[in-house]
């Protein structure tokens, strides 16, 4: 039963891990980035997500896949234009202004934390005699 304590702990660390570095990336992304209007292009074969084509300061065209499916709320048409920030140093870094999702990454942070509490409790409870 330790054991299980323990996986939950470990499987809440990971999904706490996972929101807190989106939600950093997102905040350098958006407050470092340079941001530019991205050409939106039908998705590749197999892909629900489409292309974003961008052209950066120093005159490169970069083609990068969403990082962000079509909503109802953002449709990402083909042909559309769409703004996004991306890191300077790293273009296909990429986030489409309007489109961050922090919500999602404090849900697995919150979720992440109850069960590394969870699974602390439990292994506290079930070593003892």
């Amino acid at each position: 039963m330790i054991l299980l304590a323990a996986c939950i702990a470990m499987g809440g660390l990971v999904a706490l891990l996972a929101g807190a570095y989106g939600l950093q990336r997102t905040r350098r992304l958006r407050t470092a980035a340079n941001i530019a209007e991205a050409l939106v292009k039908p998705p590749q074969q197999g892909s629900e997500r489409p292309l974003l084509q961008f052209e950066t300061g120093d005159g490169r065209v970069i083609e990068v896949v969403s990082p962000v499916p079509p909503s109802k709320r953002r449709p990402l048409p083909p042909g559309g234009v769409i703004s996004v920030a991306y890191d300077v140093e790293d273009p296909r870094e990429t986030v489409v202004l309007g489109a961050e999702r922090p919500g999602v990454d404090r849900g697995f942070m919150l979720a992440g934390a109850a069960l590394v509490l969870t699974g602390m409790v439990l292994a506290v409870a079930l070593s003892r005699p």
